[in-house]
């Protein structure tokens, strides 16, 4: 599966590094939201193990009690990994302009990515990264919800549905030929409230995370 070229458009063409120049220390997702991706990583990451935290910000999500042999943090903006506690090192690098990762081949055990998939207009290319530094048996864990900046969303994620969205972080393992086990989702959907949908609130905000592991 190859996106078009449509479909990896933005409505702004700007620079990515100057949109993320200023930090903005915020959270993107509300409170339950992290608290169920921070149960996510407590059930399927190991301690003492390497971690990949991409396309980070000031705060990983990761739980308290577990010891990492080593957190590296990728991002747009240095002084929001400057400020992130879980990180051993961070690198600044837009993968929409450099795809390639500057790891060894099999250097981590887990790649995690937060509400920030949305915005690679090369996710094939990406994916083909997180396979080759990820050990054999090494879990990759794509969080996201309904929030973006729309602006900076590719067309293929903005356009779709929630489900439509789902599939397509389905297909982008799938780009990589035998590279994944059958991803695995992991979603809470709330209910919706037609009292809270006439204000334009929502309960809480959907949790999705796409789960698979290295194959070889």
């Amino acid at each position: 599966m190859n996106l078009a070229s449509e479909q990896r458009t933005k409505l702004d063409n700007s620079d990515d590094l100057l949109f993320y120049e200023y930090p903005r220390f915020v959270k993107h997702v509300d409170d339950r939201f992290i608290e169920q991706l921070t149960e996510l990583y407590r059930q399927r990451l190991e301690p003492n193990t390497r971690i990949l935290d991409l396309m980070s910000s000031w705060v990983s999500h990761l739980p308290e009690e577990l010891d990492f042999a080593h957190v590296e943090g990728h991002g747009l903006n240095a002084e929001e990994l400057a400020r992130n506690p879980r990180l051993n090192h961070y690198f600044v690098q837009n993968l929409n302009k450099q795809q390639a990762l500057p790891f060894a081949n099999q250097s981590f055990d887990a790649v995690i990515n937060t509400v920030s998939v949305q915005y690679l207009q090369y996710p094939e290319a990406v994916f083909t990264e997180i396979h080759r530094i990820l050990k054999v048996g090494g879990i990759a864990i794509i969080s996201f919800s309904n929030r973006m900046f729309y602006q900076k969303a590719i067309q293929a994620w903005r356009d779709g549905s929630e489900s439509d969205r789902t599939k397509l972080v389905y297909k982008y393992f799938a780009s990589v030929p035998k590279g994944f086990t059958k991803p695995e989702l992991v979603a809470n959907v709330p209910p919706s409230s037609p009292f809270l949908a006439m204000l334009g609130l929502a309960s809480s905000d959907p949790f999705y995370a796409v789960v698979a592991t290295r194959c070889g």
